[in-house]
């Protein structure tokens, strides 16, 4: 039998549109839309004060796609690691990651990673395929599912396998529907951060389309080392990447996240610091310094404390917002750069 189309694909207007075929009103289009994401519901059984024959209509031409949760790894520190597996068998990770008085969510936006970057296991197998629209959205709604109390996952960043600005528009028509008020999951758009390797073009159409958090991912002060860290600059090279961050359009008293995970010998000299202060210098920008999170298939390692210490202090010393940040999850691979370490494994035991 040939799969139905996943209702969860189509946008507000999308599903009018479609459901117009069937002589479906568009006020009945916008009472669906409202209960699979405000409703949260599961099958079309659920949406009670639809007709019957309308429900029924749904189920045999449509389907609420869902993703299998298929492990829950717990790290010491409260994080959690979801793997879900997808329609076609592919696998995913998204981690929950427990904070003082809330949970905000990583979310995937590809199967695997294309950018190759060198320090990030997540790049090791390549990239598989994008996800969808509706995959995008079922990891927010799983996930709420197993929380005792839904209402503490505040925040989501979109910093998990893949890079989100190669997955343009599926990835913003969820993010519409995260943050939608009337007829959405009713995300606050000032608790969702979009990082991204430095796709230029992209971080335009971005700041047109969408309010949420930018962050970028650094990791360098010149070409060279970043060419070596990163192969995306060499299609958008540092000085094209800070002058897209310094005209993007910002909300006031926001500012662009920069990432700069710290690399012993690599990134973490004091001249890399004070450089790093002079780039930023023009632009509304904070910093998160991350500490490389170590593992056995890299060169790269931690630098020592004292190091991490004073890089932070030159930059506070230039005026910068700094936060040191040690990544959670750690011994789950759970950590930045280390998702789908063991998926792999987890997929050949199966």
């Amino acid at each position: 039998m040939e799969n139905k189309p996943d209702i969860l694909n189509l946008s507000l207007d999308e599903l009018i549109f479609e459901l117009d075929h069937y002589a479906i009103k568009p006020f009945r289009a916008r009472q669906i839309f409202r209960w699979l994401y405000t409703g949260r519901a599961r099958s079309f059984s659920d949406m009670t004060d639809i007709s019957k024959q309308t429900r029924q209509l749904l189920s045999d031409r449509l389907d609420i796609g869902h993703i299998q949760k298929m492990n829950v790894e717990q790290s010491e520190d409260g994080t959690k690691k979801y793997l879900f597996r997808l329609s076609d068998n592919q696998l995913i990770e998204t981690v929950l990651i427990q904070e003082e008085n809330h949970f905000t969510l990583c979310i995937s936006s590809q199967v695997g990673c294309a950018q190759g970057c060198a320090f990030c296991l997540t790049a090791k197998g390549g990239l598989i395929r994008n996800l969808t629209r509706g995959e995008i959205l079922s990891q927010i709604m799983e996930v709420e599912r197993d929380l005792a109390d839904p209402s503490e996952l505040t925040n989501i960043v979109v910093m998990g396998m893949g890079e989100p600005l190669h997955n343009y528009d599926p990835m913003i028509s969820a993010l519409k529907t995260v943050m939608d008020a009337d007829f959405g999951l009713k995300y606050s758009g000032r608790r969702i951060t979009l990082s991204t390797a430095g796709v230029v073009p992209n971080m335009a159409r971005l700041g047109r389309d969408i309010t949420v958090n930018l962050a970028v991912s650094l990791n360098a002060t010149d070409n060279g080392t970043r060419n070596r860290l990163m192969p995306i600059n060499r299609k958008y090279p540092m000085e094209k990447l800070l002058e897209a961050c310094r005209i993007f359009p910002l909300p006031p008293r926001r500012r662009i996240t920069f990432e700069y995970i710290l690399m012993e010998g690599i990134n973490d000299s004091p001249e890399n610091a004070e450089k790093l202060a002079k780039l930023l210098r023009p632009i509304r920008a904070k910093v998160n310094l991350i500490p490389f999170n170590e593992h056995a298939q890299s060169e790269f390692r931690r630098p020592q404390e004292a190091v991490i210490s004073e890089f932070q202090d030159i930059l506070i010393r230039h005026h910068n917002t700094v936060m040191i940040r040690n990544s959670k999850g750690r011994d789950i691979s759970a950590a930045c750069g280390q998702l789908r370490a063991k998926t792999l494994e987890f997929s050949c035991q199966e």
